[in-house]
């Protein structure tokens, strides 16, 4: 399979620009984002199985989405935007 990026090398238009920090992984607040569909939340906890082995887990959280046909909630994107450094999002069937 081959994917390809079609905004590679296109510059956003316009708006502010935000300086970013790298996120560390190891100690930094965590979003486990669930798309709402079976097994997306099986696999992000999977996910924090695995991130236990090496960072304590009482900043990693599951959030969802009430549907996956619909986007996330203005809402939900503000609080992992305000609450935490890194997100791993879940698209699972």
């Amino acid at each position: 399979m081959r994917i390809i990026n079609p905004t590679f090398g296109v510059a956003a238009a316009g708006g502010a620009t935000v300086a970013l920090k790298p996120v560390n992984w190891a100690t930094d607040a965590i979003a486990l984002v669930s798309n709402s569909k079976p097994n997306a939340r099986e696999l992000l906890s999977g996910i924090r199985d695995k991130l236990g082995a090496f960072r304590t887990v009482d900043n990693i959280e599951f959030l969802s989405k009430n549907s996956a046909s619909q986007p996330a909630p203005k809402d939900l994107l503000q609080e992992v935007a305000a609450k935490y450094r890194g997100a791993l999002l879940a698209i699972a069937d």
